[in-house]
């Protein structure tokens, strides 16, 4: 079942809920890209993209470490996430980290996973 659907999701989330987490998965975007996806659970719209996101998600599990932020429960991480990477807080949005540098970033209907799996 995916995060919030009722279809198998392909994405390997992994659920962020500490800045010491982030830190973490930051240092980790040195070895592998790391995707970050901040979402609103009670948007419509974040809820929509979320679905989306997942239909559209092929890639090799092993490629990137995707990474789920319920910003509404963690604020506090999602803004320590524009601080730390320098793009400004939207949701939903997907930040794509490489060598600690945002690779990709994007928000809202804008968000291509097709995109971000050609940046892995």
């Amino acid at each position: 079942m995916g995060l919030f659907g009722s279809h198998t999701a392909s994405v390997p989330w992994i659920q962020l809920t500490s800045i010491e987490q982030l830190d973490e998965v930051i240092a980790q975007s040195f070895t592998k890209p790391v995707l970050l996806f901040k979402h609103s659970t009670s948007c419509s719209i974040s809820n929509m993209t979320l679905n989306r996101f997942e239909t559209k998600w092929k890639a090799d599990p092993e490629s990137c470490i995707c990474v789920f932020l319920d910003l509404l429960a963690y604020r506090p991480v999602s803004n320590a996430i524009a601080e730390k990477t320098g793009v400004r807080h939207e949701s939903p949005q997907a930040i794509l980290l490489k060598n600690g540098e945002v690779a990709y970033s994007a928000s809202h209907a804008y968000i291509d996973p097709i995109e971000i799996q050609s940046l892995l």
